[in-house]
């Protein structure tokens, strides 16, 4: 924006003569290159700073900046009516309906930031620390006016109040936007109301969207209906329809149903279901539950958890539990309901091609521009090899209890011998694969010590050691900006595969009772491809299954043979026939 002056006075008199009033125009700023034309029919209300280009078009705008290039048309309200902080510092009560997890929000915050503030409650002077950062950003951009950046497009809209703009922010038919920030690239369509938010760049929330006390993460999707209360929303997240009270969505959390429920849980990389419903229905002592579903999990139609609850990652839910499971040391795993008890199936998961599908599809789906948030997506890491390494102790004592027994209890699911051995066969598979994946990434050096326990925080693969350092670094305000302190989860992000490789070389250090050779650790990486080769072919197969003539029903419907009816459906389904496919 170029240096504002007032308007002449021959100008202000072919401003009015345009149909545009102000309450005074002494307090109307305009660009040097400023014409009449840039204003039709509009009401100008306390103080007002109209940028190189701006047009206002039959609209009121009290209080606020606008940056160049910027149309408002069409407008109730555009107004700023008292000194506002714009969304920054609202605190959202995340994971539990009573605040015990409630996280300040601002327009710099990332999933680890926000991760820490929710989970790591048990430490008070880092939360003290972070809210503190929160709180500093806020009365960074708190003003009396409210602003847009350059090239902002506001048309059709009731009310706009105390809402900051970063650069090319579209709102179309808003109903009511209400203390937020709308960050560089955000889109707002139809009929949508938002009140005490933050919409981080490239987000999307549009057609009848309702969010209150919300954070939208980076090139996330709020759309068609969808309802959103005290939540956190984290990049390329895509929930329509459906409904969410007090959750923490990870990175590609999707909710596509109307009849979806999720209150008072943490996601990521998770898929609802039509009539799923993850809820806090106790109720005894308050709404104070929580249930946690660890990256990757997956509702069926209609599943139904009660929290408390926990799973493992990239487990597959169907049916109801209510029961309180703690499956988390199962990675991969179905949890299915039989006669009202909760079934594990362990590992079952990674003979499904459903799971390949996803975990090469959300890289390919990812839509930032800036990535503030840390997301890893190596499908072989040590988070969820730790989890195997634990999965495959667990069910050897399971079976070493009663090695007779036709079905085992642990923490409050059944597990029956023949899902417990087929465990054991899958995560022996997965672990060489993994441990071997690891060994072909990254070097080893002593600096980047990747040995101890492993975390998934909010999409980010890290140690616990790295992670209880910087939680230490913060405390001590050694790192005393949120800039800081995102910095540090990325400098470990670029050696990941340094510290994973560190990792997996402890694994076999273990095993072997020395360090591995290179001899070794080249053996190694072969056994890894072979073993993933082989869980390879198994989902291959099951992808064949589904993509067989077996499910041809329902194709070809006015066709006279066989050989029609499958044509029609390759050509649907997109794939390529076989000879034998062309036989009749």
């Amino acid at each position: 924006m170029t240096a504002p002056r007032n308007l002449y006075p021959e100008e202000i008199a072919a401003v009015e003569t345009r149909g545009s009033s102000a309450e005074d125009w002494s307090q109307i700023l305009v660009s040097n290159d400023f014409v009449p034309e840039q204003l039709l029919q509009c009401r100008l209300e306390g103080r007002v700073e109209i940028g190189s280009g701006v047009r206002i078009i039959r609209s009121r705008v009290k209080n606020y900046r606008l940056g160049d290039g910027t149309v408002v048309e069409g407008i109730t309200a555009l107004e700023c009516r008292m000194r506002s902080t714009f969304g920054n510092n609202v605190p959202v009560a995340t994971m539990n309906e009573c605040g015990g997890r409630t996280v300040h929000i601002f327009d710099r915050m990332s999933a680890q930031v926000a991760y820490l503030m929710a989970v790591y409650r048990h430490r008070p002077a880092l939360i003290a620390a972070l809210e503190r950062m929160a709180a500093t950003r806020a009365e960074e951009v708190a003003d009396d006016l409210g602003a847009t950046g350059c090239n902002c497009y506001i048309t059709g809209a009731r009310f706009i109040r105390e809402i900051r703009m970063g650069d090319n922010v579209s709102i179309d038919g808003a109903s009511v936007l209400c203390n937020g920030t709308l960050c560089d690239g955000a889109t707002v369509g139809v009929d949508v109301k938002a009140y005490d938010f933050i919409a981080a760049e490239g987000s999307r929330m549009d057609n009848g969207v309702t969010v209150e006390r919300c954070f939208v993460g980076e090139s996330c999707r709020l759309d068609k209906g969808f309802s959103a209360a005290e939540s956190l929303f984290f990049a390329n997240s895509h929930c329509e329809n459906g409904e969410a009270a007090s959750i923490f969505a990870g990175p590609y959390t999707v909710s596509h149903h109307k009849s979806s429920l999720l209150i008072a849980g943490m996601f990521s990389f998770f898929n609802a279901g039509s009539g799923s419903n993850q809820s806090n229905h106790l109720f005894k002592s308050g709404a104070v539950h929580q249930a946690v579903h660890l990256r990757g999990c997956k509702f069926a139609s209609s599943a139904y958890i009660m929290a408390p609850a926990l799973e493992g990652a990239f487990t597959m839910i169907m049916g109801h539990h209510s029961f309180h499971h703690d499956t988390s040391v199962f990675p991969y795993s179905y949890l299915i309901e039989k006669e009202g008890n909760s079934y594990l199936m362990p590992a079952a998961n990674l003979a499904s091609y459903g799971a390949v599908r996803d975990i090469e599809k959300w890289p390919a789906r990812d839509r930032r521009k800036v990535g503030r948030d840390v997301i890893d997506f190596a499908e072989y890491n040590p988070y969820i090899a730790g989890a195997m390494l634990q999965a495959l102790n667990t069910l050897h004592q399971l079976e070493e209890q009663d090695p007779n027994a036709p079905r085992y209890a642990y923490n409050k699911v059944q597990i029956r011998d023949t899902a417990l051995r087929r465990g054991i066969g899958l995560y022996n598979k997965a672990l060489v694969a993994a441990l071997g994946a690891m060994l072909d990434r990254g070097c080893s050096q002593a600096r980047y010590d990747g040995s101890g326990r492993w975390l998934d925080i909010a999409g980010q693969y890290i140690t616990k050691r790295e992670v209880d350092a910087l939680v230490a670094a913060i405390e001590n305000d050694e790192l005393t900006t949120p800039d800081a302190v995102d910095n540090r989860f990325r400098v470990f992000e670029v050696h990941y595969d340094d510290y994973a490789h560190s990792w997996a070389e402890g694994i076999y250090a273990s095993i072997l009772g020395h360090t591995p050779t290179v001899e070794e650790v080249g053996d190694m990486i072969v056994s890894g491809r072979q073993a993933h080769a082989t869980l390879r072919s198994m989902t291959d197969r099951d992808r064949d299954r589904d993509c067989s003539t077996d499910m041809a029903v329902g194709y070809g419907l006015d066709s006279d043979n066989e050989t029609e009816r499958h044509e029609d459906y390759f050509m649907v389904r997109g794939l390529k026939q076989t000879e034998n496919s062309k036989t009749k």
